[in-house]
């Protein structure tokens, strides 16, 4: 939203300075965004008389102009048609910048003659989209006035307004908080009727649905349509906007001025003798004033005649009805639309005019008719005419009504000490009606629905400065911490991955669905209605995904070797139970090639990594089995496997499938684990944060060699768990160190050799003793896996 100071003073009776605008604005919440004062951008531009003008003696388009200036006399060379004598013009020194060229002036010769300074056009100031010759000023000014002084160019203020304020879409919302926040005086904005001639031959039609709730609209016949004058067009251009025709001008000053849209309409041209407002008809379209086509849905409100539609509701005219200087009759119309259904038609046509902003935020319901009263006003001072009477068709949405308020509620919220009359003054002068206890906002303001907001009004006028500084009281910390157990391993997860080497990421939540499918999701309900990107329209069933992509990217800039890893949430359903968060990581081994051949086994390594992560975590690690029976289709067969807790799944890891690769563009090998935050079982609440008692034996410890003939399908850790079950008081460890297949070993069968660590902590084993822990050993292995010595 923008405005001029002289604008607001319309308004409002004040000498307060921009600056002192622009902070009373911020004190009482208006977010000013942007101050553009012209007087600074044009503060080395000075008027200037041209004395003389002769031909210049090497150049046939250009003249050698001795010109007044606040300098002096200077001879300047000027190139514009209109260059010559007598003329007060725009001069520019030897240094200024030329915001329209974008050059700072130097001195220099022109075709042999030295410039000194220049001559300028209106488009060279940015004061006006084209010109054709130099700017020509009145004769009336002094030489040396400053340019902003001498075109009354104003400083414009533009300010960001929230959804909830869409009075501040007129100069006059604006002039009353800055009356109640005691910057100067509210003038009276109160609007007279102007009473009607005869009676408003067109006849206004409402179809019963709620996309217009009320059309008040007259006619105004014998209007004499054309340019409209200096000071209308002046206030437009101030903001931006460009003047068109003073029916149409006078439409877009109210909607600034009052934030009351309106539109006019070429009576001549309206057909069957009526207006009305309906819903649209599929198969129907308009020509907007845009110039172009736009197709009407039933969920659009459209404005039409005998011969169909001829505008979008609330959104903008149609070309079939528009005002031109040949217009004689002209109809005016002041409505108030359904936001709602003015916010989709601009989503759906892709129009933000003036009139969608402010409808799809609210104008005020009782603002009809005073719109409608004041445009007449002003067309009939602009261009003439005979007005009909009013005629409103509809109801307008009810009034805000009663606030209970206790003056004292203020206190309680907010801290500050005000007296009542301080308070009830701040209530009146912005428009709120009051009567007792009883507190009724103004029609213009539907965002104060209770006493809260009838706290924030007072303070925000008094000022949050004025807020007294309390500090809260001591509250001590929870004895358990404030993050909860996945709040918790999220932050272990995180340290303990980085320390690891993994480079964490942050991708979307949101995949291509032909992706999604590829890991067990796509579903219909997890489709994006509307995406952000094409390739981003399906909320993700899995993180590995994002993960794989974003390792191929990095490939193909000439980083194959990542590690990379991400915390966050991923999707099996619509329902809040679906989501859930796991710790995701993918890893692409390709290191650079050893001079001795030597590599380490990349999934092990990963194995290791997830064990880690796990026991960072507080995972029960020495109760979980490792299987590959139920595996995510999206695993290498073979070289994958999960982590259970009897039957939950903490951690699938291993190769990704060479299909799902191919799939997604990227180079194999590459492996990666998804662990499921959500399924790791929550961690007992100890006693005490005393660690135990640790415990240290003086006897030497001992390791003793089995190699154990197992079936192919067994696996190897089953062995080592039922080898290290044998006896717990005595056995500290038990690993696999080789694995055996060929010469002396049956078909289907494997060689698994594993070693015990035995720790005695009362007294040395004797012989017998060891070999009957090892007689323990082999008739445990026996039992759980079905596992014979070796011969």
């Amino acid at each position: 939203m923008k405005f001029t100071l002289s604008w607001l003073k319309d308004h409002l009776d004040t000498d307060a300075s921009v600056q002192q605008v622009v902070d009373a604005m911020t004190m009482a919440g208006l977010e000013v965004e942007h101050v553009d004062d012209p007087a600074s951008k044009l503060a080395a531009f000075s008027v200037g008389k041209i004395v003389e003008a002769v031909q210049h003696p090497n150049a046939d388009r250009l003249r050698v102009c001795q010109v007044d200036t606040k300098d002096g006399r200077l001879e300047i060379v000027c190139g514009a048609p209109n260059a010559r004598a007598g003329i007060t013009i725009v001069y520019a020194p030897i240094g200024a910048y030329v915001p329209g060229l974008g050059v700072t002036l130097v001195e220099k010769p022109v075709r042999g003659v030295v410039s000194n300074g220049m001559l300028c056009s209106a488009s060279e100031l940015e004061v006006a989209s084209e010109s054709d010759g130099i700017m020509e000023l009145p004769d009336s000014l002094a030489v040396g006035t400053p340019v902003a002084q001498a075109l009354g160019l104003e400083a414009v203020i533009d300010f960001e307004v929230t959804p909830n304020r869409p009075d501040w879409l007129g100069v006059v919302g604006i002039a009353r908080d800055l009356a109640a926040a005691g910057l100067g005086k509210l003038k009276d904005v109160s609007v007279a009727p102007v009473a009607g001639k005869f009676a408003n031959p067109v006849e206004i039609r409402l179809d019963g649905s709620d996309g217009c709730r009320q059309f008040a609209g007259r006619l105004i016949r014998g209007v004499k349509n054309g340019p409209s004058p200096a000071w209308l067009q002046q206030k437009l251009t101030s903001i931006g906007l460009r003047p068109i025709n003073a029916l149409v001008d006078v439409t877009n000053l109210i909607s600034y001025d009052r934030a009351r849209p309106l539109h006019v309409y070429d009576a001549a041209k309206l057909a069957g003798g009526f207006i009305e407002a309906r819903a649209g008809k599929d198969g129907e379209s308009v020509e907007a004033l845009d110039g172009k086509t736009y197709a009407v849905t039933p969920e659009i409100t459209v404005i039409a005649d005998g011969s169909g539609v001829i505008g979008l509701g609330g959104v903008m005219g149609g070309t079939s009805t528009g005002c031109s200087d040949e217009t004689t009759d002209v109809f005016v119309e002041s409505a108030w639309f359904d936001p709602i259904r003015i916010a989709q038609t601009g989503r759906t046509t892709g129009i933000t005019s003036d009139a969608q902003y402010r409808f799809a935020r609210t104008v005020d319901p009782a603002s009809q008719v005073p719109g409608l009263e004041l445009a007449t006003k002003l067309i009939l001072e602009l261009c003439g005419g005979e007005p009909s009477e009013v005629t409103v068709v509809g109801e307008a949405p009810a009034a805000p009504g009663p606030i209970a308020f206790d003056r004292g509620y203020v206190r309680q919220l907010s801290g500050l000490d005000l007296p009542s009359e301080r308070i009830d003054q701040i209530l009146a002068d912005l428009g709120f009606k009051l009567d007792g206890d009883a507190v009724t906002p103004p029609t213009w303001r539907r965002d104060v629905e209770g006493k809260a907001d009838l706290v924030e009004e007072v303070a925000r006028i008094e000022g949050y400065d004025a807020l007294p500084a309390t500090p809260l009281p001591e509250v001590p910390p929870a004895a358990g911490g404030v993050l909860t157990a996945r709040q918790g391993r999220m932050r272990a997860g995180r340290r303990a991955m980085a320390a690891k080497g993994y480079a964490e990421t942050i991708t979307w939540s949101f995949c291509k669905r032909e992706v999604a499918t590829l890991f067990g999701g796509g579903q219909d309900e997890l489709v994006v209605t509307n995406p952000i990107a094409s390739d981003l329209d399906c909320m993700r069933p899995s993180i590995l995904p994002n993960l794989i992509d974003a390792a191929g990217r990095n490939a193909r800039r000439g980083f194959p070797d990542v590690a990379l890893f991400e915390i966050g949430p991923f999707y099996k359903g619509d329902q809040p139970a679906d989501q859930m968060t796991a710790i995701s990581a993918v890893v692409a081994p390709h290191a650079p090639r050893r001079w001795d051949g030597v590599t380490a086994d990349a999934l092990y390594e990963l194995k290791g990594d997830v064990l880690s992560l796990l026991d960072d975590l507080g995972a029960p690690t020495g109760s979980l089995q490792v299987s590959q029976a139920g595996l995510s289709d999206w695993w290498h067969p073979g070289r994958a496997g999960a982590l259970r807790l009897g039957k939950n799944t903490l951690v699938e890891f291993g190769e990704i499938h060479p299909r799902i690769l191919k799939a997604l563009d990227v180079e194999g090998p590459v492996l990666g684990f998804e662990l499921v935050l959500d399924n790791l079982p929550e961690p007992k609440k100890k006693a005490t944060k005393t660690k135990a008692a640790l415990e240290l034996s003086p006897l030497m410890p001992l390791s003793r060699d089995f190699a154990f003939v197992v079936a192919e399908d067994v696996a190897a850790a089953d062995l080592t768990k039922a080898v290290a079950g044998a006896d717990k008081a005595l056995i500290k460890e038990a690993r696999v160190f080789d694995v055996y297949r060929g010469t002396g070993v049956p078909e289907g069968f494997k060689s698994v050799a594993v070693e015990i660590l035995v720790q005695p902590r009362e007294k040395t084993l004797t012989e017998a003793e060891i070999e009957a822990l090892s007689a323990k050993v082999v008739a445990a292995a026996e039992k759980a896996t079905g596992a014979k010595l070796r011969a």
